[in-house]
């Protein structure tokens, strides 16, 4: 394959260490001035624009709070058992896996807009399939749309958000998603107190068609129209997301730059990922989204009632908990993303995460010790609450931030896709094996008690084949 010898940092050093204005302002971005410097704020279509964007992630969030709450009710009205159950919460995982593989490139192709909207229609047809099920294999159907809807959005709502939003303000619009994701998960853990299921699938819909018809109020993202060559399109977009009054100059000249020079490389596809060109950039999405899945969030979000019940606690109060944490820390951490930066952040969600995955496990270990036992309902709770409080501070937003910044816009697509699918199989692979991991110890199960016995009773226990020999 011919490739121009075209570096990603080459290409990037050459469009943004431009001449300063000697007016000493920085054009192209609405804003006040201070001290000689324009600062951005964000007009009212970017507001609107990502407003809409962020209903995909509300869908997002109900979709992944719908499992808790319905359980008891769906495995009552259908008979379901703990393993089929497990399927049916995990399914909504493979479902966003296909949608994942697909996102990039369908987001590229089709646009930004569209992808949201038809990802949108999924979900629909989705919700109406669970809301109408007799049977398990219509429940899982529609699962499944529902989750291909998602990955389909996992993807392309953070992607327009950064493409559409300032520089100075990116990291904050952006990690709205997470916070409408919290948002989606903790409204339908208190409605679902109190709704049946099928309203609670019905409801499901809403969002969906909010965004729907919000779509067709707001631009397409202007550096996606740059990509396929639609300059006048492009500003168009630009001057309405910056008002009619801004002056787009200098931005639209560094998007046209930048996408000139990125056009002279070929069109790019997955395996292009693995050269050392962008090497950096994989491990940093790529691990992030491991560490963000395998931390277990879903498993905790999507059956946290069965782990209050489990630890001797009401699963109703203990979500409604989880509700009055979540949507406080993500907003905290939303408003301190472009103040205290990333990486800061990360660490202490990480940090606080790790803490309540070990304030969840000793309640448990404690019962299995017949110790403290009045103690390990409320330790449960106090747990649950740290380890989302810390993961809404960080862990749940920040990854999904970097991935929509950290690749270049001709690998935008292929990078999304994988990064996406990496996050939805982690969450399949957790979201399945938690029911079963809930009534499994590996320790316990694989560890004899050696006190008090002789070599030989532990032989004969262990090894009962080398005996008969």
């Amino acid at each position: 394959m011919n490739r121009a010898k075209l570096e990603v940092g080459e290409l990037s050093s050459s469009l943004i260490h431009k001449e300063k204005p000697r007016d000493g302002v920085v054009h192209g971005f609405s804003g006040e001035e201070q001290d000689g410097i324009k600062t951005t704020s964000a007009t009212t279509m970017v507001v609107l624009s990502t407003s809409v964007a962020v209903c995909g992630s509300y869908v997002f969030g109900t979709a992944i709070g719908y499992s808790s709450p319905a359980q008891t009710g769906i495995t009552d009205d259908l008979g379901l058992s703990v393993a089929e159950y497990s399927f049916f919460g995990s399914i909504l995982t493979i479902g966003a896996m296909i949608g994942a593989v697909m996102s990039g490139r369908l987001a590229d192709y089709i646009g930004r807009k569209r992808t949201m909207g038809f990802s949108e229609i999924f979900c629909i047809i989705g919700w109406l399939l669970i809301l109408f099920s007799k049977a398990a294999l219509w429940l899982d159907f529609g699962r499944m749309l529902v989750g291909y809807g998602m990955g389909l959005l996992s993807y392309v709502v953070p992607v327009y958000i950064a493409e559409v939003t300032p520089k100075d303000i990116r990291g904050g619009f952006t990690s709205v998603h997470q916070l409408m994701i919290c948002c989606g998960v903790s409204i339908t853990y208190l409605i679902g107190a109190f709704a049946t299921w099928r309203t609670l699938a019905l409801i499901g819909t809403i969002p969906c068609l909010m965004q729907l018809l919000g779509l067709f109020f707001i631009p397409e993202s202007p550096r996606w129209q740059a990509k396929i060559g639609k300059w006048k399109e492009c500003e168009a977009s630009l001057q309405c997301l910056r008002g009619n009054n801004a002056d787009i100059s200098n931005e639209a000249s560094e998007i046209k730059d930048y996408t000139e020079q990125l056009q002279r490389l070929s069109e790019s596809s997955v395996f292009d990922l693995f050269q050392k060109d962008y090497a950096w950039s994989l491990i940093v999405g790529v691990g992030l989204m491991v560490l963000q899945q395998f931390g277990g969030v879903n498993g905790i979000a999507f059956y946290a009632s069965s782990i209050f019940i489990s630890a001797g606690f009401s699963g109703s109060v203990g979500m409604i908990a989880m509700v009055v944490v979540q949507v406080p820390m993500t907003t905290l951490g939303v408003l301190l993303l472009d103040k205290s930066g990333r990486r800061p952040l990360l660490l202490v969600s990480a940090a606080g995460t790790c803490l309540g995955c070990f304030l969840v496990g000793l309640p448990f270990l404690l019962q299995d010790l017949q110790q403290w036992k009045e103690v390990t309902p409320i330790l449960s709770l106090v747990g649950v609450l740290v380890y989302t409080g810390s993961f809404s501070l960080g862990m749940g937003g920040i990854p999904w931030v970097i991935m929509s910044e950290i690749f270049p816009i001709n690998m935008k697509g292929s990078a999304g896709s994988l990064v996406t699918l990496v996050s939805w199989l982690g969450s399949w692979i957790i979201s399945f094996a938690f029911n079963f991991l809930m009534k499994w110890s590996s320790t316990a199960k694989l560890v004899p008690e050696t006190k008090g016995r002789t070599l030989e009773e532990i032989q004969a226990s262990m090894n009962p084949v080398s005996l008969e020999r």
